[in-house]
């Protein structure tokens, strides 16, 4: 009777964990930096590429860090919205260029507009891997003290624009420096 007992209750714990899994957001995937500092960066300015941009730079503002490219399908979809987050005026927008050329950046800012306060460019896609970078887009909320907020992998939606990043935003304005 015991022997019978095993595999019953392997095949109940087996159903159970797998059960539990219909029920997880599959676009979600946690990142480790959250409620950590931001990793160390240094970055040319697109516009400007001998001055270089660090996560110095970024401390005392709320900032979110746009990882895009010119040649992501899904980064000229979320470019109406990052349009949208510009209008408002709430947040410092940073692009940072992922493995693109001058040009192909050029055409894209012509194509879709200019959100961002500043675009830096990560060429070599180095410091994307300290980020965590599984693809592009993938925008980083951080703090006023360069901490990391949020992650959203993937194109940033109108929804996801008005129900979360908005909010979380405002929310961390309000925080002191």
């Amino acid at each position: 009777m015991k022997k019978f007992l095993i595999p019953v209750a392997l095949f109940i714990a087996i159903g159970v964990a797998l059960g539990r899994g219909l029920f997880l957001n599959p676009t979600y995937i946690p990142s480790p930096l959250i409620g950590k500092p931001m990793p160390a960066f240094s970055l040319p300015l697109a516009t400007d590429p001998k001055t270089d941009l660090d996560n110095a730079d970024l401390k005392g503002h709320v900032t979110l860090l746009n990882v895009f490219a010119s040649w992501c399908v899904s980064c000229k979809q979320e470019m109406p919205n990052l349009m949208r987050l510009h209008a408002l005026h709430l947040v410092r927008l940073v692009g940072v260029d992922y493995k693109d050329t001058p040009k192909g950046l050029h055409h894209y800012l012509d194509a879709f507009g200019d959100p961002y306060s500043m675009i830096i460019t990560d060429k070599r896609g180095m410091t994307a891997i300290n980020w965590g970078i599984y693809g592009v887009p993938e925008t980083f909320v951080v703090d006023k003290q360069g901490i990391i907020a949020y992650k959203f992998i993937g194109p940033i939606s109108y929804r996801k624009l008005h129900a979360k990043l908005i909010p979380l935003v405002k929310h961390l304005e309000a925080q002191p420096a």
